[in-house]
């Protein structure tokens, strides 16, 4: 504890990492409390049939990841969803298009043009997600809510375009906000955003498993205690699976600069147990969503009754398997066996017992394809938890906890973040935040 409070003060005391955090939470302060601002034209007060819709289900995760500006019907009630999406597809893109592919070896002003075209499309996008959730309000809450066309007279299509408008404007605001957060303070600002929406949700989560548990007199606090212990566990397990790699010892040819011998060593590279991170479960859950959004966020009819049951057996089943493969996808996106093989070779590096060239990059293909089926199986695993939970009694705001998108996002970007500040730490000869090791994110490798 003592270690623990030094630490502390060993944060306070470098005055650019001071900067940086009261930065970083001046920004999560001002996003949050616009999660709250609700859409000029609606009355706040007749929000309970939102609020009540978006608390469980396939929804109510979409509500966990806008902090709950989805429920209030808030200006930023989409969030950064469509900035992710757009980023996914820019992505998946320079894998398949050469105009991307080329951008992405320009360097910095590749970078910045691959930015902006995903700002454009986030855009585009947004004019899409935002006329369907404005249809949804006016679905799901009476029309008596709406002050705007009842009281000054506007048609249903004014105030849609101006509720559009204005939830763009929000959505690039988010976006702006965590742009600052990367440049001028600690984290990945649009991961630190989720997080935090994620995180605001936890203590009502808590609560209302709190008020549930001990509402009973039959083993009630018992049963909640016991909760906290497995919630623990799988949160230990997801640690584990986001920091577990598969170490390749490269040997390096000794190298003669003048007098001097260079090189002769053994390195090893770090190949992530779970390279593709969270990105699997995004992709299958938004696969998972296309039956409710096509029957008008109703779960009772048709395709969505059968795909749209949370704790179901056939949507756990396509979820879990959804995943397997899409981690596979993911990781031959992002890791690529021929340009490691000839970074080595450029260093003058090799594996031991494994030809340089096409060897050495079957190896490392067949490296990661074994290392890949596990922790995929892991990682669906884990993402089906919430699903248990419920069917063991968990309220269903906490049991989204209990794995999914939801925990390792928290774990991923937490681990990122102190990685950050140890690094800050370790430059001023300070401790790190562990005593022994390093702590490694998800971008660790």
């Amino acid at each position: 504890m003592k270690r623990f409070f030094e630490t502390i003060q060993n944060i306070f005391k470098i005055e650019e990492l001071r900067k940086r955090l009261g930065y970083t939470l001046l920004l999560i302060i001002i996003y949050r409390l616009g999660c709250f601002v609700v859409l000029p034209g609606i009355d706040a007060t007749m929000l309970a049939k939102l609020q009540s819709s978006t608390s469980e289900g396939l929804v109510g995760l979409l509500n966990m990841f806008s902090g709950g500006a989805m429920g209030n019907a808030s200006i930023f009630a989409l969030g950064v969803m469509p900035y992710i999406s757009a980023s996914i597809v820019v992505q998946l893109l320079g894998v398949f298009v050469p105009y991307f592919r080329k951008l992405q070896t320009e360097g910095e002003s590749g970078r910045q043009k691959m930015n902006q075209i995903t700002r454009y499309l986030t855009i585009l996008i947004i004019c899409i997600q935002g006329p369907a959730y404005i249809a949804s309000l006016h679905a799901q809450i009476p029309a008596a809510a709406f002050t705007a066309v009842n009281n000054l007279g506007w048609s249903n299509f004014m105030y849609n375009l101006v509720a559009t408008a204005i939830l763009m404007a929000g959505s690039m605001f988010i976006m702006w906000l965590g742009e600052r957060i990367t440049d001028r303070g600690i984290g990945n600002g649009i991961s630190l955003i989720i997080m935090i929406g994620i995180v605001a949700r936890l203590p009502y989560a808590i609560t209302a498993e709190f008020g549930e548990k001990f509402s009973t007199t039959s083993g009630g606090a018992l049963f909640f205690v016991v909760e906290l212990l497995v919630w623990f566990f799988v949160i230990v397990a997801a640690v584990a699976l986001v920091q577990a790699v598969r170490r390749v010892p490269v040997q390096y040819a000794k190298r003669v600069i003048g007098n001097r011998q260079y090189g002769g060593v053994r390195q090893y590279i770090p190949l992530k147990i779970n390279a593709a991170g969270v990105m699997p479960i995004i992709f299958a859950q938004a696969l998972m969503l296309f039956p409710i959004l096509f029957s008008r966020w109703d779960a009772t009819r048709g395709l969505a009754a059968t795909l749209g049951n949370y704790t179901g057996f056939w949507y756990n089943f396509i979820f879990f398997v959804l995943i397997i493969i899409f981690t596979y996808f993911y990781t031959a996106v992002t890791v690529n066996p021929t340009q490691m093989a000839e970074d080595m070779k450029r260093n003058g590096g090799f594996i031991p017992g494994v030809k340089p060239g096409k060897k050495t990059v079957e190896y490392l293909d067949s490296i990661m394809s074994k290392v890949t089926l596990p922790g995929s199986i892991f990682l669906g695993f884990i993402s089906i938890m919430p699903a248990f939970a419920i069917l063991l009694g968990v309220n269903n705001q906490f049991a989204s906890f209990f794995g999914g998108t939801s925990l390792l996002i928290l774990v991923g970007v937490v681990l990122d973040t102190l990685q950050q500040i140890e690094s800050y730490l370790l430059m001023r000869h300070y401790d790190g935040l562990m005593k022994t090791g390093r702590l490694s994110g998800r971008s660790g490798m």
